[in-house]
């Protein structure tokens, strides 16, 4: 190796570790991070295990609701982003208000889960249209938009494999549910429940963030913005000290 190629060779590693960097720090803000994970496993946790011990539907249901409330309240008092807690806030709501309408413990996972079945057909219905639900999720958060659709074709490819992963991954983890929520008693399933939400969900990241990182880089459509609107400036002063400068010609003839 010479003097030549080693400047090369470390630019092109520095710029592989800033991809990765970029990538890791988009997929915590998508994704909420170890915070959202915490706030999206308690509630469901808390419930079961109250149920676990005392079999009573009200008291589970009310702490888990109790519990999902304070989390977003911790979130507003540090002025952080509540969209992760405010959603978990929302399946919690549903969850209850189902088990308390039916009398069925087990109802209170069922909006999860059928958001959950939702979910997944969602990944892979927009995957086979050509515009991979991942791809909307993170192309604000890359701050690219939709340029991957028409300009980036090797991202697109890479938002469709993340998507068909995300999809077959909830998918996978339906197919556990169901038949326990047919078959199983509340205990099995909420606690089975409990043990998939984080494991798929980390597979399923650390797959979007494989494909991500050999990725072409996005098309930051922000900055072409703000460089067209710069450039437009430019023009128009330009133009404007030209006609000043004729004016002053005109003035002095």
């Amino acid at each position: 190796m010479t003097s030549l190629d080693k400047p090369t060779e470390d630019a092109g590693q520095r710029q592989a570790d800033d991809a990765r960097a970029v990538t890791e720090a988009a997929l915590f803000e998508a994704f909420g991070g170890v915070r959202g994970m915490v706030e999206t496993v308690v509630p469901g946790l808390l419930f079961i295990a109250i149920f676990t011990v005392n079999k009573n539907l009200h008291v589970s249901a009310i702490a888990a609701l109790i519990v999902s409330l304070v989390l977003v309240v911790v979130r507003l008092v540090m002025k952080d982003t509540v969209k992760h807690a405010f959603s978990g806030v929302f399946g919690v709501v549903f969850g209850v208000v189902f088990a308390m309408f039916t009398g069925n413990a087990k109802d209170f996972y069922l909006p999860g889960m059928l958001y959950t079945l939702g979910l997944a057909l969602a990944y892979i219905i927009t995957t086979l249209a050509g515009v991979p639900l991942i791809g909307l999720i993170l192309g604000p958060v890359f701050k690219e938009n939709l340029s991957w659709r028409t300009r980036n074709p090797g991202r697109k490819k890479a938002y469709a494999k993340a998507s068909w992963a995300w999809g077959l991954i909830l998918l996978a983890k339906c197919a556990i549910l169901f038949p326990l929520y047919w078959w199983s008693d509340t205990t099995k399933l909420g606690w089975v429940l409990v043990a998939l939400k984080i494991p798929p969900f980390l597979l399923a990241v650390w797959l979007t963030w494989v494909f991500l990182v050999k990725a072409p880089a996005p098309i930051d459509v922000f900055a072409e913005m703000e460089a067209e609107e710069k450039a437009a400036e430019e023009r128009k002063a330009a133009l404007a000290a030209e006609g000043g400068e004729q004016a002053g010609g005109r003035h002095r003839r």
